[in-house]
């Protein structure tokens, strides 16, 4: 498949996509694999990270010898949704190189993922300089990441959704706030969004002093193209809020979930932890605990979505309840 001319690219050509009703579940996460009872729970659905079971690039195999059977089984029991971290989405190699394109692509079709959300990072081959690393917010960025994203859309053969970034200092040459950046490539790409309320809070967090604002954020982007929502925890060290979703949801993320899910229509929201100990008031729980307070979060979740949308929206109430 070839590349868009930027002559292509028309605003407002949003594909037409149905969006499942799934609700609130995990993120399927290596740290918790092994320990914590994904499949003892009535999650409404698990997002994987494919980067985290794709096989390497350099070997012959969609997915790293053990995985098959394992994931296999988590989708016999739940609705999958695909998600990417180190896919090289927008970094600068061809399209059609990436491992977005060459592991991610068929993984989806495999699992008939609804949808697949990315992160919104430069990214090569290597992981070493992919975290953390925000996109140039710039006119010229918009254009060469919406025809990489309209392509791999296309490739995907379902919507794809950019993640907003949580981020400790703005690329070089960025000209515009990332929400406006983010508006412009999803109405030029015809693409998603997906909505991580921790990174806007790490942001907030970090950069409010310097004019950074949650509410504007969410004034910009169009919600209606929001299709899943992320929630997190963090900590601050060493003058930083960090994004290490190793802690329980902040209590302020809560009122904000309400806030959004009152204004937009997502199919899903998505808790992320990547410890195997959570950390509360500095100190670690053990993993009795830790479980407790996933479950603890999951239930407060699900309560709000039930608020905004009703019991029988999520996929483990929707035939359950009479």
């Amino acid at each position: 498949m070839s590349a868009p001319f930027v002559h292509d690219l028309i605003p407002g050509r949003h594909p037409a996509a149905s969006v499942p009703k799934l609700g609130v579940g995990l993120q399927y996460n290596p740290a918790l694999i092994g320990w914590f009872p994904f499949l003892e729970q009535p999650l409404d659905v698990l997002e994987v990270l494919f980067d985290g079971v794709m096989g390497p690039l350099d070997g012959p195999g969609l997915m790293w010898p053990g995985k098959t059977n394992v994931l296999d089984a988590v989708a016999a029991r739940f609705p999958l949704i695909g998600h990417s971290n180190y896919g090289g989405d927008f970094g600068f190699s061809p399209v059609m190189s990436t491992a977005a394109a060459r592991r991610h692509v068929p993984l989806a079709k495999r699992y008939a993922v609804p949808w697949v959300s990315n992160h919104c990072f430069y990214g090569e081959e290597s992981w070493s300089d992919v975290w953390s690393s925000p996109l140039q917010f710039s006119q010229a960025e918009v254009i060469r990441v919406a025809e990489r994203a309209r392509v791999l859309q296309d490739l995907y053969g379902v919507p794809l959704a950019h993640e907003n970034a949580a981020y400790y200092r703005s690329c070089p040459g960025s000209a515009m706030p990332e929400e406006e950046f983010l508006a412009q490539v999803v109405e030029l790409a015809g693409t998603w969004l997906h909505l991580d309320l921790h990174n806007l809070y790490t942001n907030a967090a970090n950069f409010g002093a310097r004019g950074y604002s949650v509410e504007r954020f969410l004034a910009t982007i169009p919600l209606e193209r929001v299709i899943v929502i992320h929630m997190a925890g963090g900590r601050w060290f060493d003058a930083f809020y960090h994004d290490l979703h190793d802690t329980r949801v902040p209590e302020p993320l809560w009122e904000l979930l309400e806030n959004v899910l009152a204004r937009a229509s997502p199919g899903a929201v998505i808790l992320e932890y990547e410890a195997q100990e959570l950390v509360e008031d500095g100190q670690r729980l053990d993993r009795e605990a830790t479980t407790d307070a996933i479950l603890s979060d999951l239930e407060r979740a699900r309560s709000l979505w039930d608020l905004a949308y009703g019991p029988r929206s999520r996929s483990t109430t929707r035939f359950e309840l009479r």
